[in-house]
């Protein structure tokens, strides 16, 4: 109980920089591998408490770590890392402490709370590099910058790199609608762009010489939807059209693009999946007589819970209690609710975390059941390949009105009100007051150390994106791989092995 009045103190100190942070990082809203604003902001307030900082890391400019600690005598001690995030989605500027959608000139937005998710887990790096001082615990707490998991899968190519390797245990958590341990199986995924070259024609007079990039890509589509009545029920395909060939339609498209995420519960099942579609993107070609080219864009895995330090944290956020809202939260999140959301929406949520599909409140005052069982979450986060490189733990945050669809704009809406800088700083409490834990008990990180080796044991950790991937922002302007031309240097490494569960 001493280490969580003392955690709970040093995030008091400290809460109003990091809430400053999110909202400017709310502000610049910047997408995948573009996030310089948001690392100059970071690395700044990290250098002020004393980190010490590594820039580019992994080769991204947007990338970058911020260690701190110090070796009391009796050894270095443990290496406990912190997660944090800071990139936005397209398409959703959106004006903040509104309950219904105006647009603004900027043309991007926090839709899935970013900005809160790296400030917050800033706050409980500095929450435990000064507990660390204070108490003359050896050991050294790290902050990772990670960039682009929206669509990039920045700590994969991370992964691929090395730099988790060395942690003997991580913390994070994610923005949400509940407060509690995020123990979850979460999808694995596979990204890759398909373009289509065909020839171009005269729509009119000699569309017999044309060969439709376009048709290829509607092709493909009609081609993907047939299968998936033929998919496990718990995959998923997703697809954009990202290049149409042009608007002219006297003309025959002789290019077009559409971009696939492709997923499933491990590694192996979704790369089953993409290798079916791919398939699919040659018949297409067959069918139009063009050429189908695949540019492997990211990937991620599956995440693999740590039911130890789950507990761990669960027992500490059982100490810190419910976040304390005010009816002034209270009433802009029955606004939006009522504005801004649906019934529908409120029970999706709801279902989702196994909460009573009665919670009537607007703001969740409580904190989620657990006991020690995972629950499937649909989406991915590259937050899955550091797990499988060291124990993992996460929390979620109760920063939006219950029943908010994530990728909203009335996520972004809600993303620099007071109640969201609430449950941000109690979550840093969890996530400082768990990274604590590890440092000052041997036998709990050890309990971890063992879990994670036996759920490992037998599939250790294969990077979903293949070696010769470059990073998304090193590959303009290349087409890709021809598909049908034999087998691609691209091609993910065999992964008919089964994880454990």
């Amino acid at each position: 109980m001493q280490n969580i009045r003392d955690i709970t103190s040093l995030c008091d100190i400290k809460a109003a920089a990091c809430m400053a942070l999110s909202d400017a990082v709310w502000d610049l809203a910047e997408l995948r591998y573009q996030e310089h604003g948001a690392v100059a902001a970071q690395v700044a307030l990290l250098e002020k408490e004393g980190f010490r900082i590594t820039r580019d890391i992994a080769g991204i400019p947007t990338a970058f770590m911020a260690e701190a600690g110090h070796d009391s005598g009796g050894g270095n001690g443990p290496l406990i890392g912190l997660l944090g995030e800071y990139d936005a989605l397209s398409g959703l500027g959106q004006a903040s402490g509104v309950t219904e959608r105006r647009s603004t000139t900027q043309a991007n937005g926090q839709g899935c709370g970013h900005n809160l998710l790296g400030a917050g887990a800033m706050l409980a790096a500095i929450a435990v590099k000064d507990y660390l001082a204070q108490h003359r615990l050896p050991g050294r707490v790290r902050y990772y910058g990670c960039p682009a998991e929206e669509g990039g899968s920045g700590k994969t190519f991370m992964a691929r790199a090395g730099l988790f390797a060395d942690l003997d245990a991580a913390v994070t958590w994610h923005p949400g609608s509940f407060f509690g341990v995020m123990s979850v199986n979460s999808l694995a995924n596979i990204q890759a762009y398909f373009r289509f070259s065909g020839r171009a024609a005269h729509a009119a007079s000699a569309p017999h010489l044309g060969r439709s990039a376009l048709d290829a890509v509607e092709l493909m589509n009609v081609g993907v939807n047939y299968m998936r009545e033929h998919m496990p029920s718990n995959t998923r395909v997703h697809y954009a059209i990202t290049d149409t060939g042009g608007i002219s339609p006297n003309v025959v498209q002789a290019r077009a693009e559409v971009l696939y995420l492709v997923r499933g519960p491990s590694v192996a099942l979704a790369n089953t999946l993409f290798e079916r579609v791919k398939k699919i993107a040659e018949g297409a070609a067959l069918m139009t007589e063009t050429q189908a080219f695949v540019d492997f864009d990211k990937a991620c895995s599956e995440v693999l819970p740590n039911t130890t330090l789950e507990w761990a944290m669960h027992r500490n956020i059982e100490q810190l209690g419910p976040v304390q809202f005010d009816d002034a939260d209270r009433a802009f999140a029955e606004r939006m609710r009522r504005d801004a959301l649906t019934p529908e929406d409120v029970f999706s949520s709801l279902r989702s975390v196994g909460e009573p599909t009665t919670y009537d409140r607007p703001l969740h005052e409580g904190i989620l059941p657990f006991d020690g069982t995972p629950r499937q979450l649909y989406g991915s986060t590259d937050v899955g390949d550091v797990s499988w490189l060291t124990p993992t733990v996460q929390c979620w945050g109760p920063c939006f009105a219950v029943g908010t669809p994530g990728h909203s704009w009335q996520l972004v809406a809600q993303g620099k009100q007071p109640a969201a800088h609430k449950a941000m700083l109690q979550a840093a409490k969890a996530m400082a007051a768990t990274a604590i834990d590890a440092f000052s008990d041997e036998a709990l990180l050890k309990s971890a150390r063992e879990e994670w080796e036996q759920r490992t044991a037998g599939a250790p950790y294969s990077c979903p994106i293949p070696p010769l991937v470059e990073l998304p922002f090193e590959r303009k302007n290349k087409a890709g791989i021809l598909l049908g031309a034999g087998t691609s240097p691209f091609t993910a490494a065999p992964l008919s092995r089964s994880r454990p569960a």
